[in-house]
């Protein structure tokens, strides 16, 4: 999956970008942060375990 789609998955649960780590975006929620590699394509299984933990499905 192309890491701007992941970004705009992220966008549509109401997550946003809290900052700029060293290889990877940290994404809040304002109460829960998820770690999004900063690659050009990001492997399947990864960009679905990030939805989920966004989803709340991984807690």
């Amino acid at each position: 999956m192309k890491r701007r789609e992941l970004e705009k998955k992220l966008k549509k649960l109401n997550w946003r970008l809290a900052r700029h780590g060293g290889k990877h975006d940290i994404w809040t929620d304002g109460e829960r942060e998820v770690a999004v590699p900063r690659h050009n394509e990001i492997n399947e299984y990864t960009a679905k375990a990030i939805i989920n933990e966004a989803r709340g499905e991984n807690v």
